[in-house]
């Protein structure tokens, strides 16, 4: 493993990218990667890359990294608005984000500034549905808890009732967005042998004959297991509040590998707290990273993950990728491959 992670991270950018002609396009990768990453821009000679480093760049610097750069490969860490745009200037021609979510750029203020943007569909899907499936049975089969009791010295003898879980088999599953990420995480689910699968969203998919639509309503009412993969809009901010984990089975495990701001988080902790919902497993939450001493953190019914739905090595690479190809079309005058709707 150790000489895999060596071979995907290093080397990091060229020597030789520094040592362009400052007339060349100027690109700002707002985090260190390794150059596999972003080889469709490093492989142009006519761009320049100017890196950004390990951590997320503070607004601050931002603002004075991309003066005058041609393109910027973001990531959802980057808040792209306005005040961003105006430091870059006049030059700045494409925002390219390394996510299939993009709330974190004001898209409105970049096709006001005929800036493209472009973002990272498809590529994430497989390794995304991998975890939230992941993340139910955790949560479900109480892995988490069952391996601190075991570590902390507290399994003793084969008990009858010791760690019970929850099962799929005969369970009704609800998925909040049933897009591209939502379907495979239903059709990874089908084979535990779950009885109905239901999903919600703004319209039934003609095409979905292995799910029921229904209303938000009925799913949070039928549902032993609800997974949310719905994008994160104005809509969806706190979609999921006090009155929708009260209208929940009190049996009910909610998984959330969408965006921490569709739940409202204050509400999730009194749901857990006072079993209003069985248990949550979240690869998201508000703020990321959570503090240590958070209540989600103390919870034993809560399991938390630290955002790694797409940390797969091939998918990551290949988001790195596209993001890179998005950037390098922008600069050629070409049609992004995966432009943001709309834009």
């Amino acid at each position: 493993m150790a000489a895999l992670f060596a071979r995907i991270s290093a080397p990091f950018y060229s020597r030789t990218v520094f040592a362009r002609a400052m007339s060349e396009a100027k690109v700002l990768v707002t985090r260190q990667v390794p150059d596999s990453f972003i080889a469709p821009l490093l492989q142009e000679t006519s761009i320049k890359v100017i890196p950004g480093g390990r951590d997320a760049m503070p607004k601050q610097k931002l603002h004075e990294m991309v003066r005058g750069v041609d393109g910027i490969l973001c990531t959802l860490c980057d808040r792209i608005d306005e005040s961003v745009l105006r430091a870059a200037g006049s030059s700045l021609k494409v925002v390219s984000t390394m996510s299939v979510g993009y709330n974190h750029i004001d898209v409105e203020a970049c096709k006001k500034q005929n800036v493209a943007v472009g973002y990272t569909p498809d590529v994430l899907t497989d390794a995304t549905a991998e975890l939230a499936v992941a993340l139910l049975l955790a949560t479900s089969r109480r892995l988490f808890e069952g391996a601190l009791s075991l570590r902390m010295g507290q399994w003793g003898s084969w008990d009858p009732t010791y760690m019970l879980g929850k099962g799929l088999k005969g369970s009704t599953v609800g998925v909040m967005g049933m897009g591209r990420i939502g379907q495979a995480v239903a059709k990874r689910l089908l084979p535990f042998g779950v009885e109905k699968m239901l999903y919600s969203g703004r319209a039934a998919k003609p095409e979905i004959d292995y799910a029921d639509f229904v209303s938000f309503e009925q799913l949070l009412e039928r549902s032993d297991f609800i997974v949310v993969t719905c994008a994160l809009t104005a809509e969806t901010t706190n979609l999921f509040s006090s009155e929708q984990f009260s209208t929940m089975k009190n049996t009910a495990v909610f998984v959330n590998v969408a965006r921490g701001e569709v739940v409202d988080q204050a509400a999730l902790v009194q749901a857990l707290k006072s079993n209003q919902i069985a248990a949550a497993g979240l690869d998201v939450m508000t703020p990321e990273p959570i503090p240590t001493n958070h209540e989600l953190v103390q919870l034993s019914n809560c399991v938390l993950v630290p955002h790694i739905g797409s940390a797969e090595e091939q998918t990551r690479l290949m988001m790195g990728q596209l993001a890179a190809r998005n950037i390098v079309a922008a600069l050629k005058q070409e049609s992004l491959p995966t432009p943001v709707p709309g834009t």
